[in-house]
């Protein structure tokens, strides 16, 4: 019988495939990065066709590396950056547009249009969302009002939409199909149905027939063809609830948050979805099967590693991301220098796409190491700033956070993080996450697993930081950095609604909630 998982996470800067063996140890893995492309200040694109290829050659390594065929691969899951969104051609396979990635600006006056009189928070009761440049609603709608006679091909249902679980999915499979996590992320699904929904189509100006099938996360979509041949893909998740799958916060309450390209804290809330009054997202956190959808709470922040790379690869400070930590170790404190990485506005909990990025405190001691531990800085301020909005909404405070992605092998980060949050900080074992919670899901589909007690029984803390920074210190630094975040405001020019509407009671950032 077959023996080990597969699972695909093609993320915001790569894409890589593991094989998972029943204990959830990784066998094998390989990865690969794609080309990251600015076209414009604000725009951001990715090359779908790369992306494909990338994914071929990524499995094709992994299995090679671990000596197996598609035979002992019992199942595959899927996970991606989630609202990077695409069109291509169904009867050729090939992209028929550049995929729009989610820290993407340029739908910023579309949104503005849409909300109309009643804001950003139009949709809001529906989707749980605001209107944002985040969410591939809106991108849809710009390329189809952009992209000469792709509005015919989309209503003759030859022009596909897609997030990118839909496009490699289709590329495995020829299923047009996404699931529950990446549809709540659309601004076109309804969060109670877990359908598109025809008002929000009607509204966003989206043909219904180039929309993928809504599945579930967990549950047999297809079979693969190519280096898969004939393997079930049975798990599809959005890469931040996928890190939830993976961190087995299976209960109400549970949370993590994942650092990566950007940084994403979740908390489970059970069966039903809990509206914010703070600045968050309400989400779908999974669905297994034909059971009830699960929700969750999300605090999304647009730069976390992205700003680690904006050091490396266009400063030149450090040669690779890894450095940042030794650089930042060369100074003892940040000598009053705050970096706000709003080089896509701000995301939760301010919701302020006027937002740029800005670096405050300069002085001629300041130095590199300064810069750089302002960078990791901003991460964990960024983190705190969600975790507050979390437990303004909910009234109960986390007693400790869980977390995963790349940037959680940087102690000085994660030091810092439980210090200004005041709360032990935890590590596992397995960091990451994301990729392991799309072959939780896969493996769950098709019995590898039993449930989620067998998933909890995989879970280990590797290492735990406790918060050793007193009280008055981290109540100074946090407040520091809220001035800069002030400063960093307003950059961009606003309509004289917008800010008319802002100055109506929407708090000192211009929260939207």
């Amino acid at each position: 019988m077959a023996s080990l998982i597969g699972a695909i996470d093609q993320g915001t800067t790569s894409t890589r495939f593991v094989l998972v063996d029943r204990s959830g140890e990784f066998v094998a893995m390989a990865q690969r990065e794609h080309t990251q492309h600015y076209p414009r200040p604000g725009w951001v694109e990715h090359d779908a066709s790369e992306i494909w290829a990338n994914t071929e050659a990524v499995v094709a390594e992994a299995m090679e590396a671990a000596g197996v065929g598609p035979a002992e691969v019992r199942a595959v899951g899927i996970t991606n950056q989630r609202e990077t969104t695409l069109v291509w051609d169904a009867e050729t396979g090939e992209p028929l547009t550049p995929a729009i990635v989610w820290q993407d600006t340029r739908t910023d006056e579309l949104c503005r249009i849409l909300g109309g009189d009643e804001g950003p928070d139009r949709f809001r009761d529906l989707t749980g969302l605001p209107l944002a440049t985040y969410f591939s609603g809106p991108k849809l709608r710009w390329l189809l009002d952009d992209v000469a006679g792709l509005r015919d091909l989309a209503g003759s249902g030859r022009a596909l939409f897609g997030t990118m679980d839909s496009w490699i999915t289709w590329k495995l499979t020829g299923v047009h199909a996404t699931d529950v996590t990446n549809a709540s992320r659309t601004l076109l699904m309804d969060l109670g149905t877990l359908d598109w929904d025809e008002g929000l189509l009607a509204a966003m100006d989206v043909p219904a027939a180039m929309l993928p099938r809504i599945v579930s996360s967990v549950g047999t979509v297809g079979r693969a063809a190519g280096v898969l041949d004939g393997v079930p893909v049975a798990g599809i998740l959005g890469d931040q609830q996928a890190a939830l799958f993976g961190q087995a916060c299976f209960g109400p309450g549970e949370a993590k948050n994942t650092y990566g390209t950007g940084c994403f804290l979740l908390v489970n809330t059970g069966t039903r979805p809990v509206r914010s009054g703070h600045g968050l997202l309400t989400t779908v956190a999974y669905r297994v099967g034909d059971g009830k959808a699960r929700y969750a709470l999300e605090g999304s922040v647009a730069v976390a590693g992205a700003a680690v790379q904006w050091l490396r690869d266009n400063l030149g400070l450090i040669e690779a991301a890894p450095e940042v930590e030794a650089l930042a170790n060369e100074v003892d404190d940040n000598g009053d220098v705050y970096f706000v990485p709003a080089f896509s506005g701000l995301f939760a909990p301010h919701w302020r796409s006027d937002a740029r990025g800005i670096v405050a405190g300069l002085t001629r001691y300041a130095r590199a190491g300064h810069l750089a531990r302002a960078a990791l800085e901003a991460v964990a301020y960024q983190t705190r700033d969600v975790l507050d909005a979390m437990l303004a909404d909910s009234g109960v405070p986390l007693t400790s956070l869980k977390v995963d992605g790349g940037m959680v092998r940087n102690d000085l980060l994660m030091q810092f993080q439980a210090d200004i949050l005041g709360l032990p900080v935890i590590r596992p074992a397995v960091t990451e996450t994301t990729v392991l919670g799309a072959a939780y899901a896969a493996g769950l589909a098709v019995g590898f697993w039993s449930g989620p007690d067998e998933l909890r029984s995989h879970w280990a803390e590797e290492r735990r930081y406790e918060p050793a920074m007193g009280e008055a210190e981290r109540e100074r630094l946090y407040a520091a950095w809220h001035k800069a975040v002030v400063r960093s405001l307003d950059w961009v020019e606003e309509p004289a609604n917008r800010r008319r509407e802002r100055a109506g009671g929407h708090g000192a950032t211009g929260s939207p909630q």
